[in-house]
């Protein structure tokens, strides 16, 4: 179901290159095309070097001819004047990490053809030369961080088999855990992320923890002294989601201390520049789960009494950063449809908003001296870096302005309907290339996943790839989505399908009052909780021509133990022995499958263990027994999320086949 915040692109005041402005205005622009998939380029991971005058970040790119996308290290100097692409190899570089004096660039990369162990660290030296391999762990790299010293690195990596031996016929697969599986890791053992040390001279590596917990996110003290991470150290840390900030000292043998202790997710620990104090985001009810807002709190680092910076702040934080002097902390703040970037002071709470506006801030990193460089885009204007000046962002990475110089894109606007209940609902409204005002054309409903987190101002290719076909696309942030504060989200706990159904429909009546949406002709759609509520509201309503149902779900009882899950399940509706009621309830759809007269495509990844393609193929069966009109596609060997570049392409054509399909009137 995707259930977690994901921040998206940047926002509608940024600088637009003159190179850019001069060839769009020679060019005749057209609408998003499937095609061009392959030629957009995805920013992502901007890190400022020490010294200020250099960013760098990764590059993604689908590649048509090998099927396949490939990321690459590149960098751009501070002043706009260069960008240098820094890696070329075609398995892939990410994960870039400036050495603290600025010599090195470290990243993560699978290399070589005989590469068995995942992904590992090279080095670049910004001197010259090919990258250098630095790790050689076993169970490949998950993060890492430098020392403040630059002479050694801490590592996660992931515990393997002794028996490295390879066999023709795979062993049997024995589950003992009670959280047994996860989207793209499949089916989980008992071997656990740990903590390494890793000498940057030599690569010599040292287990630095042990034990049946998993490690996550180091971050080294101000002194190199210690380190801090997140565990969850409980008897059984699949029954809770009790992590908690530990601080180690960087020794072998040393003893873990835990710095927080509270029941719920403590996480993302960052030392104060002084080294006195650890700011950490944490859940203030666990009980809620996903439906929590992050809270930033402030804790000694001798441990004591934490302290929760702006506690009257109802909304999301997330990536954040101590400033440079320890007065204060950088930080993503999500805010009804967009993403800003704020400053929080640590002693009042008082905050500031640096960067605003109907945008969508997505990263941010800063250099020793204060410079701030951001990773975001627009509603016209994909991912990229940008060097902030003020309140002013200055591009720098451009990857895609040649590109976008000959698109035409559907104009963004901020909608609210009502629902039943008289609760505002609040939604982007994007319509269709060339639009007329006061002209109904037809509609997309199309329902972001999560379902913890929000339709935003940010390059929605989907929507944009409608929007170039004539469609208006009603993008709704239904009951359940975030940037509305933590009631707004939680109102769905443990009733799905209920106000989500009255609240994406209250949109479209808006759509349609607006002059904008074609009653007669709208179509429904989403994925992952983004198909289930597409499959929840033509249970209930028929007013859509058609509909597509993306890794969704309906008898939710049968997803116990088979999605990954469980513990959200039996926190949220109970174990269905002891709470049927709760677990019949939120299946509707498919008990209530004779009702559905819209015709349906479902779709799904082949080995999705989020929402498994079982899902989608129930309400399949359900419709195809009964004669409706239906088709079920199934992705081969993909997972909750495509990755195959012409998978993606052809999911488009198919969402737009159908949709033409049952909404075009026939020539007269």
């Amino acid at each position: 179901m995707t259930r977690r915040l994901l921040f998206g692109l940047l926002g509608l005041a940024l600088v637009a290159p003159a190179a850019a402005q001069t060839t769009a205005q020679t060019a005749a622009p057209r609408g998003f095309q499937t095609s061009d998939l392959y030629r957009l380029k995805t920013v992502r991971d901007p890190r400022i070097s020490p010294d200020g005058e250099w960013v760098a970040y990764t590059v993604s790119q689908p590649d048509s001819a090998k099927d396949k996308s490939d990321t690459d290290v590149w960098m751009a100097k501070w002043d706009g004047s260069r960008n240098i692409r820094l890696t070329s190899s075609p398995d892939g570089e990410s994960s870039p990490r400036w050495s603290p004096d600025g010599r090195y660039l470290a990243f993560t990369s699978g290399r070589g053809p005989d590469n068995k162990q995942g992904s590992q660290i090279w080095l670049l030296d910004r001197a010259g030369g090919e990258a250098q391999k630095l790790t050689s762990l076993k169970g490949g790299v998950s993060s890492y961080a430098w020392a403040p010293d630059g002479k050694r690195l801490a590592v996660v990596s992931k515990e393997t088999d002794p028996d490295t031996t390879e066999k023709k016929t795979p062993k049997p697969i024995v589950i003992d855990r009670y959280h047994f599986k996860q989207d793209v890791e499949g089916y989980l053992d008992d071997k656990r992320e740990q903590l390494w040390l890793v000498d940057a001279a030599t690569g010599k590596a040292e287990q630095l923890t042990t034990g049946p917990w998993d490690v996550a996110d180091p971050q080294w003290s101000p002194d190199g002294a210690r380190i801090a991470f997140v565990s969850n150290r409980t008897p059984d840390p699949d029954r809770n989601v009790n992590t908690d900030v530990w601080v180690v000292d960087a020794v072998s043998d040393a003893t873990p201390v835990a710095v927080t202790t509270s029941p719920g997710r403590d996480w993302a620990p960052r030392w104060s520049p002084d080294g006195r104090a650890i700011a950490y985001t944490t859940w203030r009810d666990p009980k809620y789960y996903f439906y929590n807002l992050e809270r930033v709190m402030v804790v000694p680092a001798a441990g004591g009494t934490p302290r929760e910076i702006a506690p009257t702040l109802d909304r999301n934080v997330a990536s954040y950063a101590w400033t440079p002097d320890g007065k204060a902390l950088y930080s993503l703040l999500e805010d009804d449809r967009a993403v800003h970037l704020v400053r929080m002071d640590v002693a009042s709470g008082a905050l500031t908003r640096i960067l605003e506006g109907r945008r969508v801030v997505s990263g941010f990193t800063v250099a020793p001296d204060g410079r701030i460089a951001i990773l975001g885009g627009d509603a016209t204007r994909p991912n990229e870096v940008f060097a902030l000046e003020g309140t002013v962002a200055r591009p720098l990475s451009k990857q895609n302005d040649e590109w976008l110089a000959g698109i035409a894109v559907g104009a963004y606007r901020d909608i609210t309907g009502k629902a039943p209940d008289g609760t505002a609902i609040h939604a982007v409204l994007v319509t269709p290339v060339g639009y007329r005002e006061g002209t109904p054309v037809p509609a997309f409903l199309y329902i972001h996943g999560g379902p913890t987190s929000q339709s935003q101002h940010d390059f929605n290719t989907t929507a944009q790839l409608f929007a170039a076909h004539g469609y208006a696309v009603i993008l709704p942030n239904y009951r359940g989505s975030t940037g509305r504060g933590e009631a707004f989200t939680r109102a769905i706990h443990a009733d799905w399908g209920g106000l989500e159904v009255g609240d994406v429909l209250a949109t479209v009546d808006e759509a349609v009052r607006l002059g904008v949406a074609d009653p007669d002709r709208l179509v429904i759609g989403g994925w992952s909780y983004g198909g289930i509520t597409t499959n929840y509201t033509i249970a209930r309503d028929q007013r859509f021509k058609a509909a597509i149902s993306g890794a969704g779900s309906s008898l939710q009882l049968s997803m116990y133990g088979v999605d990954q899950y469980i513990y959200q399940y039996e926190t949220e509706l109970g174990r269905p022995w002891e709470s049927p009621e709760a677990w019949m309830k939120v299946s509707y759809p498919f008990f209530q499958a004779d009702r559905i007269t819209t015709p349906t495509l479902f779709m799904g990844g082949e080995k999705d263990f989020n929402v498994p393609i079982v899902g989608s193929e129930q309400m399949f069966q359900a419709l195809k027994s009964q004669g409706k009109e239906t088709q079920l596609v199934i992705y081969p060997g993909q997972f909750h999320g495509l990755t195959v570049p012409s998978y993606l392409v052809d999911r488009w054509h198919r969402w737009l086949d159908w949709a033409e399909r049952h909404v075009r009137k026939p020539a007269s």
